[in-house]
């Protein structure tokens, strides 16, 4: 009997042992359960908040282009209206040499009548007559001239101003291009990150550089690793021929808008009344042939090529005017040409004729004269696009890149219930095969995103716009990753075993 007994104590002591193991893992499982969930929320709000920074960033860097866009249009407008300009003042400037074409004419009349003195005396008295209208032109020109000399100073003050103005908008670029290098480190966010994912780290100072470095890689002039600049004279043509091509049709081409006697509609009727019907007081007098116009050049020999003319870089402003005064007066005939010319330039500059002119014209200093890493606050400078013929680099349009941890332990007096301890884990001994640690709390998150700042006008065929910075149709959007592009980024964040693992999944898109 007591033997039965025994046996039956040392059962039921057996069942109670069973079951506290049983609670045991019971209670483990539920642990482990919690710490999944709590790991898998934090993961996604991390994973989140790194989709957000990258987002985000790239929108300020689409932003960055938009404002490149906007301004360099704002500098070839401000060129266009230098054309203008000079458009305008020589075309004042002709009405002198026209006048003065008009004294040449009659002074040929006179020759021509003296000649007819003998034996008819009447053409000796038209012959004098003849010089006294050429000295009455000569006056007018002179009249006209001194008009323009005095607008010279003005003339010069708005080309300055034209010129001071570009250089402003150069200056403001630069300064929108350091604050978007300084954001894409991920600095200037520490809101985003408190909304999001407190306790976050910010961007890595590695990944920052990468962001900097595909910033940088868009602007042309800028230093890039994947693609070589220009030189500052193809950066300086592209300018050039934006801005001739942004010019008002009336600086472009003054040979249509004439009158029935060839004379252009744009001087005024006082003036077209004193050439051609004042001063000579009879005859047929109308003009021939006259054309103008006012562009960027390289010098004034090409004032009316094409755009590309000579590989212009837009070293100088110039204007021209010309034509012919055709003059039959009694029985005298002449026609003589009339000429205007006007250019602004550091050096080299001119105007004629020379009685319409005092000073130099040295306002403009050329278009793109300097490297861009030198010309921050001077130098006519501007951003363009750097395209890079690469499909794997997306054709040049940049990445964005965020890499961010966070710790998920809480720990100390203000641990999570489920992590049971200060360290989150439980260690189990089992005689002689040792003793085993079992984490129940997640440690530290990661988490890694990339976005893709591109081009693209709206449209039917908004996609065959080939990217640029003078339209502002720069967009953001969440990319996905490539796996050495990912090891690449891993890498640069100094995580070298994620790196390995992405870099074993070369043919997935992460």
């Amino acid at each position: 009997m007591k033997t039965r007994h025994a046996r039956g104590r040392r059962s039921r002591g057996q069942s109670l042992v069973l079951a506290c193991l049983s609670f045991l893992l019971l209670a483990l499982m539920t642990t482990l359960s919690f710490n999944l969930s709590h790991a898998l929320r934090e993961k996604m709000s991390l994973q989140q908040h790194s989709d957000t920074m990258a987002y985000s960033m790239a929108v300020l860097e689409a932003r960055s282009l938009n404002y490149y866009a906007v301004t360099n249009r704002a500098i070839a407008a401000s060129y266009a209206a230098m054309t203008s300009v000079h458009g305008y003042m020589v075309a004042a400037s002709v009405t002198g040499d026209m006048m003065t074409a008009g004294a040449w004419n009659f002074g040929i009349i006179a020759v021509e009548e003296l000649a007819q003195c003998y034996p008819n005396l009447s053409h000796c008295a038209h012959a004098i007559e003849a010089g006294i209208i050429a000295g009455k032109y000569s006056q007018k020109a002179n009249t006209y001239n001194n008009k323009v000399k005095n607008l010279e100073s003005a003339f010069n003050k708005v080309i300055k101003n034209l010129n001071d103005m570009t250089d402003s908008l150069h200056s403001s670029q630069a300064t929108v291009h350091m604050a978007t290098r300084n954001a894409l480190r991920g600095s200037g966010l520490d809101d985003l990150t408190d909304y999001n994912a407190p306790g976050a780290s910010n961007v890595s100072a590695g990944v920052g550089g990468l962001n900097i470095k595909e910033f940088d890689c868009v602007v042309d002039g800028m230093d890039c690793q994947k693609a070589p600049s220009t030189d500052v004279k193809a950066r300086a043509r592209s300018m050039t021929e934006v801005s001739n091509a942004t010019r008002p049709s009336w600086a472009a081409d003054r040979s249509i808008p004439v009158l029935m006697n060839g004379i252009p509609t744009y001087l005024n009727n006082t003036f077209q009344k004193s050439l051609l019907k004042d001063i000579p007081s009879r005859g047929t007098h109308m003009g021939l042939g006259h054309s103008g116009t006012a562009k960027v050049v390289e010098s004034m020999s090409g004032i009316h090529g094409n755009g590309q003319y000579g590989g212009n870089t837009g070293k100088m402003v110039g204007a021209d005017e010309h034509g012919t005064l055709m003059q039959q007066w009694r029985d005298g005939f002449s026609a003589f040409p009339y000429k205007a010319t006007l250019s602004s330039a550091q050096s080299g500059s001119e105007h004629k004729p020379g009685g319409a002119h005092s000073g130099q014209h040295t306002e403009f200093s050329g278009i793109n004269t300097k490297q861009l890493s030198s010309c921050a606050n001077s130098g006519n400078c501007f951003m363009k696009f750097r395209g890079i013929a690469d499909p794997d680099e997306d054709w040049g349009q940049p990445h964005v890149y965020s890499y961010v941890t966070k710790q998920f332990f809480v720990g100390g007096g203000t641990k999570a219930p489920w992590e049971l301890n200060s360290s989150g884990t439980m260690r189990f001994s089992h005689g002689a095969q040792g003793e085993g640690d079992l984490r129940l709390a997640p440690g530290e998150g990661a988490a890694l995103s990339k976005a893709l700042v591109y081009y693209h006008r709206l449209g039917k065929d908004g996609w065959k716009e080939a990217p640029s910075l003078f339209n502002p149709y720069w967009r953001a959007k969440l990319h996905p990753f490539k796996a050495p592009e990912a090891a690449r980024v891993l890498g640069a964040a100094g995580n070298s075993e994620a790196g390995q693992i992405a870099t074993g999944a070369e043919d997935l898109t992460l």
